[in-house]
Order: structure tokens, then C-alpha cells, then sequence
């Protein structure tokens, strides 16, 4: 018993962390709400054009969901990879981009899809992000784009292939 409880606590230490951490390279993504919750998205469930889901990166290897930080929240959206800049469908999978799901401004996590733009609008203080350029900011409040996820396909599931470029988080302190 002496033994075994404070191999316990070292466990429970490293899936905090685990769940903690940022989106790693080969995290699959999990729905964050709904009768779907803690399911594996997959490329289905991204129909072109269709509204951003929201997610969470899992460990596929250990099942651990990275849920522990809102700042690992993460859209995904399945655009026409024509519309696309070149700096967008370099870090996009099939027209699937990924970006972080807090807004940079003062961290709404609610969004309101403009399927025709394909842009995303936080309701909080109407920043709009064009998730088809970067998620650079088309109009604020806020003062940097979306950070961006690169991702690959495996399985026939959107998975991270490298970790975010930008820090997530917002101007007022972060979560």
C-alpha cells in the first residue's frame, strides 16, 4: 500500500499534464460537446462547406483527451482547397484547417459561421477571422489572426501534424 499510492499520485500527476498539453503531432480530435462527446471526428463529419466543428486533441496512443486548457480547443472546417492561400493550404489536409478555438481578442470560445465568406464571427465583440487566409483579422476588435494548427489525414480522420503557429490564448491575460 505504501508503495502503491505514491505510484498513484505520479500517474495521476502525468495525465494532468498530458491533458494539459498542447495539441501534439498524430492527436486525433473529439467532439467537445453533445450526444458525440469524446468521439473521434473523421473526415465524414467535415462535409465541404459545412459549419466548423469544435474539438479537443486526444492521444491516440494513451486515449487521454487535452481538455484540461480551453486553450486547446480547436475549429475545424472543411474548405474548397482552391479558396485557399498559399500559406493556408500548405498547413490544411483535403480543405480541413484548424485553428484555435479561442478568440485572440478576450477569449470567447462561441462563433457564428459565415459559410458564404467562410469566416468566422466571435459574437462577444464582432472580431471576424478569414479562415481561408490564416484567420487573419478582417475586422476587430482583435489584434492577431486565429493561431493556426497544420494537419495531416490518417485513418480517414483530420490528426495534427505539427503543433500551433501562434500562441493561443488572448490580449487579456490568456486562460
Amino acid at each position: 500500500m505504501g508503495v502503491g499510492l505514491p505510484l498513484a499520485r505520479v500517474i495521476d500527476a502525468q495525465d494532468v499534464s498530458a491533458r494539459r498539453a498542447r495539441p501534439q503531432p498524430n492527436d486525433r480530435f473529439v467532439f467537445v460537446v453533445g450526444e458525440r462527446k469524446g468521439r473521434v471526428i473523421s473526415l465524414e463529419d467535415l462535409p465541404p462547406g459545412g459549419a466548423p466543428l469544435t474539438g479537443y486533441p486526444m492521444d491516440v496512443a494513451t486515449g487521454i483527451v487535452r481538455d484540461d486548457s480551453r486553450l486547446n480547443q480547436v475549429l475545424l472546417v472543411r474548405l474548397d482547397p482552391g479558396v485557399l492561400d498559399a500559406q493556408t493550404r500548405a498547413r490544411a489536409a483535403e480543405g480541413i484547417v484548424a485553428y484555435s478555438a479561442v478568440c485572440t481578442h478576450t477569449g470567447c470560445d462561441a462563433w457564428d459561421w459565415q459559410a458564404a465568406s467562410g469566416t468566422v464571427k466571435c459574437p462577444c465583440h464582432f472580431s471576424e477571422f478569414d479562415l481561408k487566409a490564416g484567420a487573419r483579422v478582417l475586422n476587430g476588435p482583435a489584434q492577431r489572426r486565429l493561431p493556426s494548427l497544420p494537419l495531416k489525414i490518417a485513418d480517414g480522420a483530420p490528426v495534427v501534424a505539427a503543433g500551433f503557429v501562434g500562441r493561443p490564448g488572448f490580449e487579456s491575460g490568456g486562460a
